[in-house]
């Protein structure tokens, strides 16, 4: 049986490098490439595939917020994280948005095939690298636990920070999420009070710190 896979990731050296290693095990087909988390929610329904391999930094819509809306249009799709950040909190994030797995890029090949397989077989898989991050740092955060202060932002609310963070416009947001300008405004601001933060660069650095967005978009 081949299983079925959509590559989503920003960059597309990455997403030819995996497509390529990916040919070379015949139980696995890349059936689609997708640059951003918009891509991912029209690709899915026309293609039906059983994984995607989601980085987390891409534009317009990041991997966390596109996991979160597949699982509500495709509760049984294996999400695979593939990201640069390793950071307990997005990591976090990630899962709770419905990710099975979550592969650092550093990464060897043979292990990311090692977790596509666990994540078909419904286990959840967290490579070597993330496994130690979250182990080890669990153990310091069980007397103490550790508070995500964008978990508070509703699903529509990150969107609208990602955007605001990636510098695009009002009027931009508004049309690329079918909303007034006025409800951008209102959104912006419910943000700022939520998280504390009065200005743009702050929302900027907070959206790059918690992995909503990349420092190069």
């Amino acid at each position: 049986m081949t299983i079925k896979v959509l590559l989503a990731d920003d960059h597309e050296i990455m997403r030819q490098g995996i497509s390529a290693l990916l040919s070379k095990h015949r139980k696995f087909e890349v059936v689609g490439q997708a640059s951003d988390g918009l891509q991912v929610l029209k690709m899915v329904p026309q293609l039906n595939p059983d994984i995607v391999i989601m980085d987390i930094g891409m534009p317009n819509l990041n991997g966390i917020g596109a996991t979160e809306k597949l699982m509500l249009i495709a509760p049984s799709l294996k999400i695979m994280a593939l990201s640069i950040h390793s950071e307990r909190s997005i990591v976090v994030k990630m899962i709770q948005a419905g990710a099975a797995g979550y592969m650092h890029k550093d990464s060897a090949f043979d292990e990311l095939a090692e977790g596509l397989n666990a994540i078909l077989e419904g286990r959840t898989f967290l490579c070597n690298k993330i496994a130690r991050i979250v182990f080890s740092e669990h153990l310091g955060l069980v007397s103490k636990p550790e508070t995500i202060n964008g978990d508070q932002l509703t699903m529509r609310e990150k969107e609208v920070l990602q955007l605001v963070a990636e510098g695009k416009t009002t009027r931009t947001i508004a049309q690329m999420l079918n909303i007034s300008k006025k409800t951008v405004d209102t959104h912006r601001e419910h943000i700022m009070e939520k998280l504390n933060i009065r200005n743009i660069a702050g929302l900027t650095k907070y959206a790059i710190r918690e992995g909503l967005t990349s420092p190069n978009q």
